[in-house]
């Protein structure tokens, strides 16, 4: 799961949810894919050694090789998403790190926080929302439908512990 529950001290009652987008790519995924596409772009070059067409070809090859490259590592970037939720029974605190973004903050106390699933009617199916202090914040938006489904019992039974 791209989440993980981190306990401070094994006495203290806070604890930290973080949370981040799946990185389907890993580096020696990327250089593999990268590699394979170099090889299949240039492959039909190597019949044109020699001849002036080749060099008519060549620069639209690494045109291309370029841009999936560039797409990529824009897709990586963009990727590089973190929420990180702390919880202690006196305050609750949501704090999203965006890419190229300052980060955003959301805090209220977890007595009166409430934890609301959305079947249907958010932007994606069992949306997840925090809401508390006036506010209401999106949580995991980026994780699978099953993944917010076990998001939504852990949160549940978290707040249920705070709130004894």
């Amino acid at each position: 799961m791209p989440y993980n529950w981190i306990q401070k001290a094994p006495a203290d009652p806070a604890q930290e949810l973080r949370l981040w987008p799946h990185q389907s790519l890993p580096p020696r995924g990327f250089a593999a894919f990268m590699l394979g596409t170099f090889a299949l772009a240039t492959l039909p070059l190597f019949v044109m050694l020699g001849t002036i067409l080749m060099w008519g070809l060549l620069p639209f090859v690494m045109l291309a090789l370029g841009g999936v490259y560039y797409a990529l590592r824009r897709n990586d970037r963009d990727r590089q998403i973190l929420e990180v939720l702390t919880v202690t029974p006196d305050d609750m605190r949501l704090v999203r790190h965006d890419p190229r973004k300052a980060a955003r903050e959301w805090h209220c106390n977890p007595y009166w926080a409430q934890l609301r699933l959305h079947p249907d009617g958010g932007p994606v199916p069992n949306y997840i929302t925090l809401a508390g202090a006036g506010r209401e914040v999106e949580i995991g938006a980026f994780l699978s439908e099953d993944e917010r489904m076990a998001l939504y019992g852990d949160l549940s039974d978290c707040l249920r512990r705070m709130a004894h």
